[in-house]
């Protein structure tokens, strides 16, 4: 158990039958009334993000979330299946737990897989992925203007835009925080 003023970003807690990551709080003292925390939780479970006051003092269970490191192995329709390296345990994960993070796996790729008690809740993928362009249009010669991009597609067929001058083959590094090219390899 752990107080509401005692709270922390990034720590999880259970919650009204879900589990939740608190995103940020604050303290908030009205004129009037006891204090109270307002809190912005990320169900971990659904990933909708609410907003949530909690009475000061008050105290909610704490969830212990532990992560294993994984290797993506392969898709089969819409379950996608990950290795322990160590125990070479093979778990699934479904499409809907891992629908933001799909485009970005590429077999071998290793991630992280959060568990609650045996509960997968989801993956967590490194914050840049080299990539190898499977297609992506000519740069046309004079367009030279500053910034420009174009459309490019890498194996895993997510969509980048890449600027003129990387060619279809070339390896890009892009983030899967918000899918845009970082830089070439």
């Amino acid at each position: 158990m752990i107080n509401v003023n005692d709270f922390k970003t990034g720590m999880t807690i259970q919650y009204d039958g879900g589990i939740y990551q608190v995103l940020e709080f604050q303290h908030v003292k009205p004129g009037k009334g006891a204090a109270i925390v307002k809190a912005k939780l990320k169900n971990l479970r659904t990933g909708a993000i609410a907003e949530q006051t909690f009475n000061a003092g008050i105290k909610v269970p704490t969830a212990h979330i532990s992560k294993q490191k994984m290797q993506y192995l392969y898709a089969s329709g819409q379950s996608y299946s990950f290795m322990n390296m160590e125990t070479y345990e093979q778990v699934e994960l479904d499409e809907s737990q891992i629908s933001n993070e799909v485009k970005f796996l590429k077999e071998g790729l290793e991630v992280y897989i959060s568990f609650y008690e045996s509960e997968m809740l989801g993956i967590e993928l490194p914050e840049k992925i080299d990539y190898k362009i499977t297609s992506t249009e000519p740069a046309v010669k004079g367009n030279t203007a500053t910034g420009a991009t174009k459309d490019a597609i890498v194996e895993t067929g997510l969509l980048v835009k890449v600027p003129l001058f990387i060619e279809e083959g070339e390896e890009i590094i892009v983030s899967t925080k918000d899918g845009k090219y970082v830089s070439r390899k």
